[in-house]
């Protein structure tokens, strides 16, 4: 059934009669019962009894025109929510943020988000980058920031590239120094976080590659908690340079890694080809906006 000539018959009814409505909506009187015996051969029932210049509704009719003005009054409320939602008046944008780095990267956008489109609601998961790879593989998330380079599924935009660094007690005899390599850590009990967390396994693989497996002391995802167990002496964690420099601690050492991948780069992902709605896509230009950054696939 189309809304055009349902619109008519609605318009005739309302006008008492084919010729009013034929001015109401700028139409000839032809065109409007055309449209109407269209709509009664869709429909296959009588709609209309034409008694001299009067139509009177028949008992078809007045159920077609009942349940038709609700049709086009939704159909009405459905385009100008298409129209608040094209023009980010409305809108759902769906982000998976990791713990790591979300703070510094992406609160500072997502407050500049809520300033511009205050209508657009912002449904917000928290995991580890592991996780969230999955969750945005379901298709339950726009975004989600993750650590590149990815699964090739994934297009990408780079936030932040920073090199981890090794974080000693203060009287570590190797806090001292400017630089090391992981290899030089074989002895000392290690620090990480949890399983869900990409820094988890880009830590042990260079430990693999390295040649050794580190003796695990704690698993974390609070990042303060682990800075405190270093201060005691615990043993060694690993942060983003940016991370650990906000999180000066008196009794800890920071020292870079030159181990070769020990790379943390931060990136807000999507799922390769999916529809991207005009929140996404404002969130991504506001993104770049922000920090800048560079478009990746694998």
């Amino acid at each position: 059934m189309e809304f055009r000539t349902l619109r008519v018959f609605v318009e005739v009814v309302r006008q008492g009669g084919f010729s009013q409505a034929a001015k109401a909506i700028f139409s000839t009187q032809s065109t409007v019962s055309k449209a109407v015996k269209q709509l009664e051969d869709e429909l296959g029932v009588r709609l209309l009894d034409r008694i001299g210049h009067r139509s009177v509704m028949t008992a078809a009719g007045e159920v077609v025109y009942r349940r038709g003005i609700k049709l086009l009054a939704e159909r009405d409320d459905l385009l100008a929510e298409l129209d608040e939602v094209r023009g980010l008046k409305r809108g759902v944008l769906r982000l998976g943020l990791p713990p790591v780095g979300s703070s510094t990267l992406f609160a500072p956008v997502f407050a500049r988000f809520r300033q511009r489109y205050p209508g657009v609601e912002i449904r917000l998961v928290e995991h580890g980058s592991s996780q969230l790879e999955a969750i945005l593989r379901a298709g339950d998330i726009d975004f989600a920031g993750l650590l590149a380079p990815m699964s090739e599924e994934f297009d990408w935009q780079v936030v932040r590239s920073e090199p981890l660094v090794a974080l000693l007690p203060v009287d570590h005899p190797l806090a001292s120094r400017p630089t090391l390599d992981i290899a030089e850590l074989r002895e000392m009990p290690f620090i990480i976080f949890e399983r869900g967390f990409t820094l988890n396994r880009m830590v042990l693989d260079r430990c693999r590659e390295a040649g050794f497996e580190p003796l695990i002391a704690a698993q974390s995802s609070q990042i303060d908690f682990m800075i405190e167990l270093v201060a005691a002496g615990i043993g060694v964690t690993f942060l983003p340079r940016m991370i650990a420099a906000q999180r000066h601690h008196p009794m800890v050492s920071a020292v870079e890694l030159t181990t070769p991948g020990m790379v943390w780069r931060m990136s807000m992902a999507w799922r390769r080809g999916a529809y991207l709605s005009g929140a996404a896509r404002a969130w991504l230009d506001l993104l770049g906006e922000v920090h800048g950054g560079e478009a990746g696939q694998a």
